[in-house]
C-alpha cells in the first residue's frame, strides 16, 4: 500500500487565497517529485475540544482556520527523497517565500496506509 504524509495547521482566514496559491505551487512540486495525490482541506466544521482537538493541536487563535491536508506517495522512500530535496529548493526558502501561516504550529507525520476502501 501507499505511504501518506499528513499535515494540519492554523492559517489566518485572511490568508486563504494566499495559502491556496502557495499550496498549488507545492502540489505541483510534490507531483513532479513522485506524489500520487495531494489533497488540501479548509476548515468547515472543526469543533473545539475539551481534552484534544484539531484547534488544540495547532493552537488555533481567533481569526484562524484549520487546514488538514495529505499527500499520497508510492512509498516512504519517495516521500523522504522529495522532502529532502525540497529543503534545498529556493522556491520554498522561508526567507524569500514565507509560508502564509505559522509553521511552528503545524503538526505532521508519515503514515503507512493499512486500509483503503
Amino acid at each position: 500500500m501507499s505511504y501518506v504524509s499528513g499535515f494540519s495547521a492554523a492559517v489566518p482566514q485572511a490568508n486563504r487565497k494566499t495559502y491556496v496559491d502557495y499550496a498549488r505551487v507545492a502540489a505541483d512540486y510534490f507531483r513532479a517529485n513522485g506524489a500520487l495525490r495531494v489533497v488540501e482541506c479548509w476548515e468547515e466544521d472543526v469543533p473545539d475540544g475539551k481534552v484534544t482537538s484539531f484547534p488544540m493541536a495547532v493552537k488555533r487563535q481567533n481569526g484562524e482556520a484549520i487546514l488538514f491536508s495529505w499527500i499520497e506517495w508510492p512509498d516512504r522512500a519517495t516521500a523522504h527523497a522529495c522532502f529532502e530535496k525540497m529543503g534545498k529548493e529556493p522556491l520554498f526558502d522561508p526567507a524569500t517565500n514565507p509560508m502564509p501561516f505559522d509553521g511552528q504550529r503545524m503538526i505532521w507525520g508519515g503514515f503507512e496506509m493499512v486500509l483503503d476502501v
